[in-house]
C-alpha cells in the first residue's frame, strides 16, 4: 500500500506541474500584469518600477522560476533586498534551512502572490475566506446526490421495466440535460420568489450575512437549500443511473444466485451482497462530481449570490485579476488529485477484487 501510495503521489506532482505550467503561460498571454495591478490610471515610470518589483521585466522563463519558486515548499532566495527572491517579511514566513553565500533556502507555505484587484491581500488569504463556503455547498449537494441517488437507483432497479423505473429514469435524463445555470435561474425565480411566501426562501444569499440591526454575522442554512438542490441535480441524475445499471448487473451474479438458494431474504441479499458491490461505479463518479463541483460552482454560486470560490473567480476574470485565477485552478487541481487517491484506495475495500500494486 506504502508503495502504491507513493507511485501515486509522485504521478500527482507531475500532473500539478504540468497544470502548474499551462496556467503560468496561458495567463501571462493575456496581457502585462504590471499594467493589470496598476489599473488604467497608471504612468510609465509606475509601470516600469512594478515590472522591477516582482521580476515582470525579466525573460518568461525566469518569471516562470520565479513562480515555481514561490510555490514550492523548499525555495531558494537571495539576500539582496533588489532582487525579486528577496526573502522580505511581508511576503511570506519562512524557516531558513541553511545558506551557502548569497543564497538561502527555507522552508514555507506555498506563496500564491497576491491580488491584483485587492493590492495588499494574498491569494492564500482570499481562497481562505472562499473556499470554505464552496466546500459546504459542495458537501451538501453530494449528500443529496448520494442519498436520493442510490435509494431511486435501486428502487429503479427492483421495479425494472414498471412504470417506476420509467418515469425515474425519464426525470434523471432529464436532470442531466439541464444546464446548472438554467436550472438555477428556474429555481431562484420559482421557489425564491414566485412561492417566496410559502418557502421563505430567498433568490440570493451565503451562508454568512448581516442580522437585522446590520452588526453581527449570521449563518443563514436556508440560504444553502436552493443552490445545494440545484448543484446537486446533474450528479444525482448520474448516480441514479449508475446505481440502476450496476445493481442489475450483480443481481445476475452467481454469488447472488446462491445467496438467495440458501433461503437469504429479498432484503438481506440487496444490502448484504447486492450494493456494496454495485457501489464501485458509483464512488467513480461521486468523486468525480465532488471534485469537478468545486469548478463547475461557479454559475450556481454567482446566481444565488453564494460567496464561495465559484463566484470569487467569476469577479476575478472580470477584473483581470491573474494571480487570484491561477490560485483558483491550482487549488482545485489539488483538490482533483487528492480525491482520485483517495478513490482509488477506497476502491480496494468496496471490492476485495481489486489489487493495488
Amino acid at each position: 500500500m506504502v508503495r502504491y501510495l507513493l507511485h501515486k503521489v509522485f504521478y500527482a506532482f507531475v500532473t500539478l506541474f504540468g497544470v502548474i505550467t499551462v496556467i503560468f503561460f496561458l495567463f501571462n498571454k493575456l496581457g502585462d500584469p504590471a499594467k493589470m495591478m496598476l489599473g488604467q490610471n497608471q504612468s510609465e515610470v509606475q509601470v516600469l518600477a512594478v515590472k522591477k518589483k516582482y521580476g515582470f521585466d525579466k525573460p518568461i522563463s525566469t518569471q516562470f522560476l520565479y513562480y515555481l519558486n514561490d510555490l514550492s515548499p523548499i525555495s531558494f532566495h537571495s539576500k539582496t533586498p533588489t532582487n525579486y527572491t528577496y526573502l522580505a517579511p511581508k511576503k511570506y514566513t519562512a524557516t531558513t534551512l541553511f545558506s551557502v553565500g548569497n543564497t538561502s533556502t527555507v522552508i514555507k507555505m506555498p506563496y500564491l502572490r497576491e491580488s491584483f484587484a485587492k493590492q495588499g491581500k494574498k491569494v492564500s488569504q482570499v481562497i481562505g475566506e472562499t473556499l470554505p463556503n464552496t466546500f459546504v455547498l459542495a458537501i451538501s449537494a453530494i449528500i443529496i446526490a448520494i442519498l436520493l441517488g442510490v435509494v431511486f437507483g435501486i428502487i429503479s432497479a427492483l421495479y425494472k421495466d414498471t412504470w417506476i423505473d420509467k418515469t425515474i429514469q425519464v426525470l434523471s435524463t432529464f436532470g442531466m440535460s439541464v444546464p446548472s445555470f438554467f436550472s438555477a435561474i428556474l429555481f431562484a425565480w420559482l421557489f425564491g420568489f414566485v412561492l417566496h411566501k410559502y418557502t421563505n426562501l430567498e433568490m440570493t444569499g451565503s451562508l454568512y450575512a448581516l442580522d437585522d440591526f446590520g452588526e453581527n454575522m449570521q449563518i443563514q442554512w436556508k440560504n444553502l437549500i436552493l443552490p445545494a438542490i440545484v448543484l446537486g441535480i446533474r450528479p444525482l441524475a448520474v448516480v441514479i443511473q449508475l446505481m440502476r445499471n450496476s445493481l442489475l448487473e450483480v443481481l445476475n451474479q452467481d454469488y447472488i444466485r446462491t445467496a438467495r438458494a440458501k433461503g437469504l431474504s429479498e432484503f438481506q441479499v440487496i444490502k448484504n451482497h447486492a450494493v456494496k458491490n454495485a457501489l464501485n461505479p458509483v464512488v467513480t463518479a461521486i468523486s468525480g462530481w465532488f471534485a469537478s463541483m468545486l469548478a463547475g460552482a461557479v454559475f450556481v454560486e454567482y446566481i444565488f449570490g453564494w460567496n464561495g470560490l465559484g463566484k470569487e473567480i467569476v469577479n476575478a476574470l472580470n477584473t483581470l485579476d491573474l494571480p487570484v485565477i491561477m490560485g483558483a485552478v491550482l487549488v482545485i487541481a489539488m483538490i482533483f488529485i487528492i480525491i482520485n487517491i483517495f478513490v482509488d484506495v477506497i476502491y480496494a475495500w468496496l471490492d476485495p477484487r481489486v489489487k493495488l500494486s
